[in-house]
């Protein structure tokens, strides 16, 4: 798959994309609806400035509104592809083992979006962005191919590509 390198692109597999849109659909529908009716049920319980229940469900639903603009926003920069080939090259949707230069351990993180990885708690990847300057000096690379890029802090920084395996969840 070929990777934008646009940066207000969200690269997503098909599924996370399709749960990301079942959860908007959720709170859009449902949610929103048994929110309302924990507010209307806490404000017939008289004064709402001593109502727990009523700041409560308030608090709730600021917190999903806010939650229903972040996945709209995501959906809309959404680029959609499918699991990239187990080929050893380097693209968006990959998991990837790199050894930094002068270092003998080796670091593996998945190239891609966060989102990704919130449907599975037990997956402790860290996330690096194919826009960002590590992804960008590795995405197109293969298995045993070594990049440079330079870091924020404006040191050149080597890496060499360890291992390179699709993003499975």
């Amino acid at each position: 798959m070929t990777q934008s390198t646009d940066e207000n692109v969200i690269w997503l597999t098909k599924e996370a994309h399709d749960q990301l849109q079942a959860e908007l659909e959720h709170l859009r529908g449902p949610a929103r609806t048994e929110l309302a009716a924990r507010i209307g049920a806490a404000r017939d319980e008289g004064d709402l400035r001593e109502n727990g229940g009523y700041h409560a469900a308030k608090e709730d639903q600021g917190k999903a509104e806010a939650r229903i603009r972040q996945l709209a926003d995501m959906l809309r920069r959404a680029q959609v592809g499918e699991t990239p080939d187990d080929d050893g090259i380097v693209d968006a949707g990959t998991k990837v083992s790199v050894r930094f230069d002068g270092g003998d351990d080796v670091e593996t993180f998945l190239l891609g979006a966060r989102e990704m990885l919130d449907f599975d708690d037990s997956v402790t990847l860290d996330v690096y962005s194919p826009q960002s300057p590590l992804g960008s000096a590795i995405l197109g690379r293969k298995q045993g191919e070594t990049a440079r890029y330079e870091a924020p802090n404006g040191r050149v920084v080597e890496v060499h590509i360890v291992d390179v395996v699709p993003f499975t969840g």
